[in-house]
């Protein structure tokens, strides 16, 4: 027998002969599983050594996958990634060797995957692929290059009003029902990044298919990547559906692509680390959220962004509860996000599509992307529908007397071109060469009447 023979026997020998390690379900509360035996806060056994929080286990015979969140006293507390039924105390539960894995690669363009990273679509085993850590720590902020170049949508009002630059992180704003799943395959299919990334997360299930098939249709999901996480999925099947997306556009990023990755929705993500924390006997803070959340978030969004070769341009949508724009996940999202786009349900319901409030939306590097003439372009106009809010209560009752206000005389006498312009159909596309041609003309017209 040769050398390299005897010591891969030996090898196998010592592997088989090795003790598997396991504890026991403990106890069942709420949404998770203690785990004891497996160890908790410090190393328990020579052969092995505690179990972080983030690593892996499996639950039972069936081993369900669940996720440490916590550890006290020698006890673990697990989130489980799949429904726990069938799961008693006394169950064998089994370490899962390494970290965990996510697919990354070109073969997983065109595919609907769930939040572990494996098919939905019926379509067979993901193409050429590659497995890697799920956890990725953000670019280094001296590494980051400088955002400098706007990023086309397809979508005159961001365009031009909201200018979204590569490599930027814009939060969505809006109620339940206004219009954000629309908007966002309104950009998937206009969009003139390389590849989407779209991150479903606590979607109905009725709508992930009319989702992919009405809005974002062929031609979007041709370039995208779409990972889905419904909302009767366990909260860490959720959370980990938005880490699973960004990894697979960190990936992209790093290979000098310019992604675009949409998250539908933040809160969504937010309410799934609530459950967690919770459950895991965080206290909750403000309006129940316990303080992991918040940092959580952070976490998240700093792993968008640019960095040495290539952008990741990030849209996350936030549900703002009760169109409360100052709820704390809105706000604390605010905080981090470089922008936001509002979507206002009073324009959605008279029929604006879509309905982007211009006025209460913000791209903090729009001065960067845009040129001087750009900016004073779209200023013009947005000082117009400014001028026309403030003095709507007069236009409603007729008090309103031509020539007291001339930005309002503009707003008037041209407000079928401005709605015109602000308006665009869920199919319509438009670059950003015709977007700014169409907003300096429409600026030409009251500036040269005025």
């Amino acid at each position: 027998m040769s050398t390299s023979t005897l010591a891969h026997s030996q090898a196998l020998l010592t592997s088989a002969a090795r003790p598997v390690i396991a504890g026991k379900v403990s106890r069942i509360l709420g949404l998770g599983v203690e785990v004891a035996g497996l160890g908790g806060g410090r190393a328990w056994s020579a052969l092995e050594p505690s179990m972080p929080v983030g690593a892996l286990v499996a639950i039972g015979a069936e081993g369900i996958p669940a996720e440490v969140v916590a550890a006290e006293g020698g006890v673990l507390r697990c989130m489980p990634l799949a429904p726990l039924e069938g799961v008693a105390v006394g169950d064998e539960v089994q370490r899962v060797p390494g970290p965990a894995l996510v697919p990354v690669g070109a073969g997983l363009i065109g595919r609907v995957l769930d939040g572990l990273g494996r098919p939905l679509d019926g379509k067979g085993p993901l193409g050429a692929h590659q497995l890697v850590p799920l956890e990725q720590a953000p670019p280094n902020p001296m590494s980051r290059r400088r955002i400098a170049e706007q990023l086309q949508l397809g979508i005159r009002s961001i365009d031009a009003l909201a200018s979204i630059g590569r490599g930027q992180r814009m939060g969505l704003f809006a109620g339940s029902g206004v219009g954000k799943s629309s908007l966002l395959s309104m950009v998937a299919r206009g969009t003139e990044a390389a590849v989407n990334v779209i991150v479903l997360v606590g979607e109905r299930g009725r709508e992930v298919r009319e989702f992919l098939e009405d809005d974002l249709g062929a031609e979007g999901l041709a370039r995208s990547v779409v990972v889905v996480a419904t909302s009767d999925e366990p909260a860490q099947m959720r959370l980990r559906a938005a880490f699973t997306g960004t990894r697979i556009a960190e990936d992209f990023r790093a290979r000098g692509k310019d992604v675009l990755m949409m998250m539908d929705s933040l809160t969504r993500v937010a309410m799934a680390q609530r459950e967690i924390g919770l459950s895991a006997g965080e206290p909750p803070a403000t309006r129940g959220y316990p303080p992991s959340t918040f940092s959580l978030l952070a976490r998240l969004l700093e792993r968008a962004g640019t960095d040495a070769v290539g952008t990741i341009t990030g849209i996350y949508t936030v549900l703002v509860d009760g169109d409360d724009h100052n709820e704390p996940v809105a706000d604390a999202a605010r905080s981090i996000l470089d922008g936001h786009v509002v979507l206002d349900r009073g324009l959605a319901a008279s029929g604006h599509y879509p309905p982007v409030d211009v006025l209460s939306s913000i791209s903090r590097v729009a001065g960067r992307v845009i040129t001087p003439a750009q900016a004073e372009a779209a200023t013009s106009l947005r000082r117009v529908l400014a001028a026309r809010r403030a003095a709507q209560d007069l236009l409603d009752v007729g008090a309103y007397q031509r020539g007291a206000n001339p930005e309002v005389d503009a707003a008037v006498t041209h407000q079928a071109a401005i709605d015109g312009f602000l308006r665009q159909s869920l199919e319509q596309s438009v670059s950003l060469a015709v977007t700014w041609d169409h907003l300096q003309t429409l600026v030409r017209h009251w500036e040269g009447t005025s």
